[in-house]
């Protein structure tokens, strides 16, 4: 164990905190000048009982002005923004990944300096685990706000991590079926005329709600994909941002579609595209009903869309 003891409650600037796991919602204090030793062996400064974590699993130390962190070389090893690490510094709003907890190293100041001994810390982190394991346990949970999906897919990936997220928000549910850290299929509200691309993204594009990591489920699906993770983030993340600019020309996505009579346009001069959706819109009442039940991606619905209303084929409302 690191020597240093509790450290003076006037220096406390840095904190880790867990945003995902069974000690979320928990809070660890770093002063400046001290080393801890993070892992599974009850002895150490910040103990995580879980089989992921190795007995010395990781070390930080905090000077002045930086922040380390270094692998102690753990079985599952230890990950940083989605990256694996030997040894890294560390920023404000860095994410943590060691077994199944993320924690996020926040900077505090002023008011907002952590007064928790180091000891209080411990015992409040266990009391979360305590609840939390008498609970219906999760593997990982944890708010969207807090980590992106973009960066929790990541971190998943990173440490081939096999499961189903399942990914609440508002209004909608959806889940991303991992198979060592590969995305192999994803679903939403189990529609399954929506395809499993078109649901990742859609859920990428999610601000608010929160998320669960549930055992691995191994029941056949009918599409899976094979890209890797990183090509299907990167597609999904650059369509999210065609398709914002898009949809900025379209009507509300509840509202009433129907065709414009008469029609101000000919039909021969649509393109096969066009035409298509122009077809698929006869066929359903509302614009977000046209999106979900078309084969075509969101991006391409949304580009192909806009036009049939500014030509005056399509009418809202």
């Amino acid at each position: 164990m690191a020597d240093g003891g509790e450290g003076g409650q006037e220096g406390a600037q840095w904190a880790l905190r867990f945003i995902s796991g069974k000690y979320q919602g928990g809070e660890f204090p770093l002063r400046p000048n001290r080393e801890i030793i993070i892992g599974r062996s009850s002895d150490l400064d910040m103990v995580l009982v879980e089989d992921m974590v190795s007995r010395k699993h990781a070390k930080i130390t905090t000077d002045e002005h930086v922040v380390t962190i270094q692998d102690l070389g753990s079985t599952n090893g230890t990950f940083v923004n989605g990256e694996k690490v030997r040894k890294a510094d560390l920023k404000d709003g860095d994410r943590i990944l060691i077994g199944t907890s993320i924690i996020k190293i926040v900077f505090v100041d002023g008011e907002n300096t952590s007064h928790l001994t180091e000891t209080e810390a411990r015992s409040k982190m266990a009391v979360a685990a305590n609840k939390r394991s008498s609970a219906a346990p999760k593997s990982m949970a944890g708010s969207i706000e807090e980590i992106p999906l973009p960066d929790l897919l990541q971190l998943l990936s990173t440490s081939r991590k096999s499961g189903v997220l399942v990914v609440h928000s508002d209004r909608h549910v959806g889940k991303i079926f991992f198979r060592k850290g590969q995305i192999y299929f994803a679903n939403l509200e189990n529609q399954f005329n929506i395809g499993p691309r078109k649901a990742l993204t859609r859920m990428l594009g999610w601000t608010q709600g929160s998320f669960e990591l549930e055992p691995p489920d191994e029941s056949a699906v009918l599409e899976e994909m094979d890209e890797s993770t990183e090509a299907l983030l990167m597609e999904s993340m650059r369509q999210l941002d065609e398709y914002r600019l898009a949809a900025e020309k379209l009507p509300e996505m509840s509202a009433p579609i129907g065709i414009a009579r008469p029609l101000k346009s000919k039909l021969r001069d649509l393109s096969p595209e066009e035409l298509d959706v122009f077809q698929a819109a006869m066929e359903v009442k509302t614009v977000s009903a046209l999106f979900d039940q078309s084969s075509l991606s969101d991006l391409d619905i949304a580009q192909k869309l806009a036009p049939l209303f500014e030509k005056g084929y399509l009418v809202a409302g």
